[in-house]
């Protein structure tokens, strides 16, 4: 190797060399401009003051709208659908007429009774003069057996006319009797023909199927011309007097619940209005699946228009505390097992473990660990992660 060629590959290997190091200190810059970023940067959260202010706990339960009052309209009788008089989304009152059915066999029916008992009463007065004319003859027997017997101790009546005239006077006592007896049978007869003409009139009378209550016909299920039998659904009425939401509520609620404690209710074709309800009954059984049971709650004002059946949900209050410091639920974080919040200070994020009291499921209860006037800070990012001393920066 020359003298001259030693000293300028020195000064390549310098170079070289000199170059790996600007690229690995480049490289060192970007991470810890990478580590700084994520580690040290302002994270953007958003800022919520802690309040004081009014909470309510609720309980919460599924269920659909129903009436409590309701009845499946049906005929008594079999028979062809003569008339509907009413249709679904009536409103009828008690005694209404809502459906005839064909009643021309039955009408004929009732003639013929009315007939026989007719017959029958006529029959009894026949029997009645019969009875005055057996009367009037056990009347005179009687008194020619007297007058027979009253001679026939002076000797001035034979024996044999003696003994016609008690013979006499028993046919006619008979005869009475037989009157009697055929009056009593009559009458008897008379009664059966009452009671037969008032069975096929109250089957005629069947024929009209009306309103059992006040109420709001919901749906109707045959027509015109067809066959119904006892049993048959022809329409369903409900009285709207009392509508409740039967509201399925977890078990575990079961301890904090009573009957008319406040509730409001939120129908979901107007999911962003409360309608006012009140707690009227309990159920006693839960469902062996689900473990749920059933609480039925007043709906004191309904929507416009309402479905029965249609699917709501019942807040029932259980508790109530007013002027306590309130912060939103989601704001509240679990770490190592214990709920808390970072509060801002000084433009970094403090961690706070708080004690929770009454929750909904918008806002809970702070009993302790931040006061009015906090900063409560969460990351905008849902991806970023806050930590004790982290630089946050609202926008």
């Amino acid at each position: 190797m020359s003298s001259q060629q030693a000293p300028s590959r020195f000064w390549s290997t310098i170079k070289r060399l000199s170059w790996r190091a600007f690229q690995l200190l480049v490289v060192l810059s970007m991470i810890g401009g990478a580590v700084y970023w994520m580690k040290f940067s302002p994270i953007p959260v958003t800022e919520h003051r802690v309040e004081r202010g009014l909470i309510v706990a609720e309980v919460m339960g599924t269920g659909t709208l129903e009436a409590r009052v309701e009845a499946t309209i049906s005929p008594k009788i079999s028979g062809r659908i003569k008339r509907v008089l009413s249709d679904q989304g009536e409103r009828v009152s008690a005694g209404d007429l809502l459906v005839e059915l064909d009643d021309q066999e039955l009408q004929q029916q009732v003639a013929i009774a009315e007939a026989n008992a007719d017959a029958t009463r006529a029959g009894i007065e026949r029997l009645v003069a019969d009875k005055e004319r057996a009367v009037a003859t056990y009347t005179h027997a009687k008194r020619s057996h007297s007058r027979k017997q009253s001679l026939a101790r002076n000797n001035a009546a034979s024996e044999d006319e003696l003994e016609q005239s008690t013979e006499a006077l028993a046919i006619a006592v008979t005869g009475l009797s037989r009157s009697e007896a055929a009056i009593t049978e009559g009458q008897k007869e008379l009664v059966a023909a009452e009671k037969t003409l008032e069975y096929h009139r109250t089957r005629l009378d069947d024929c009209l199927v009306r309103a059992p209550f006040d109420g709001l016909i919901v749906s109707r299920n045959r027509e015109l011309g067809d066959v119904v039998v006892p049993g048959t659904a022809i329409m369903r009425l409900i009285s709207t007097k009392q509508m409740w939401i039967s509201a399925w509520v977890d078990e575990t609620e079961m301890a904090k619940l009573l009957q008319d404690q406040p509730a409001r209710i939120v129908f979901r074709s107007q999911s962003s209005q409360d309608f006012p309800g009140k707690v009227i009954r309990l159920g006693r059984e839960a469902d062996r699946e689900t473990r749920e049971f059933i609480v039925d709650v007043d709906a004191l004002e309904l929507p416009t228009n309402w479905a029965v059946g249609q699917r709501a949900e019942a807040f029932i209050e259980v508790a109530r505390k007013d002027d306590v410091v309130l912060l939103p639920a989601n704001l509240v974080a679990i770490q190592d097992g214990l709920p808390g919040v970072f509060v801002a200070i000084d433009n970094h994020a403090t961690w706070r473990t708080v004690k929770l009291g009454l929750r909904n499921r918008d806002r809970v209860e702070i009993v302790d660990g931040v006061t009015a006037g906090d900063i409560v800070v969460n990351p905008i990012d849902p991806k970023s992660a806050l930590s004790e001393g982290r630089k946050v920066v609202a926008p």
